[in-house]
């Protein structure tokens, strides 16, 4: 696939998923936990299944230069597969990134939640 034809996919949205399957169907455990982290977070994002088009398969490899799939796009720039969007989950640095531009991450509203009510049952 030609790398304009991946610039245009990019632009669709702010976060951009390159997987195996569709989120409701992953079809590999990679491509899975992407689809629960940005699930976790409550983002909205086009998914593109690279197992139905060999030449989206090796074009998204040849234009990151990423040899793997799942590939995450925010913005338009390349953020990385699983492992790096495991650790940017872990560590916070995916709700930065998220925030930069302009994706609120539910899981902090999920944790003010937990904060403002310790379920003490004490009022």
């Amino acid at each position: 696939m030609p790398k304009n034809e991946i610039e245009k996919l990019l632009k669709n949205n702010k976060v951009v998923v390159f997987m195996k399957g569709i989120p409701e169907q992953p079809q590999c455990g990679f491509s899975n936990a992407v689809v629960q982290i940005l699930r976790m977070h409550g983002v909205n994002y086009d998914s593109h299944n690279v197992l139905k088009d060999e030449s989206l398969r090796q074009g998204i490899k040849e234009y990151s230069n990423w040899p793997t799939i799942p590939q995450v796009y925010i913005n338009g720039e390349f953020v990385g597969g699983c492992d790096i969007m495991l650790q940017m989950h872990q560590s916070g640095d995916l709700i930065e990134e998220l925030e930069k531009v302009g994706i609120h991450s539910e899981l902090l509203d999920k944790e003010k939640n937990r904060e403002g009510n310790p379920g003490d049952g004490k009022k």
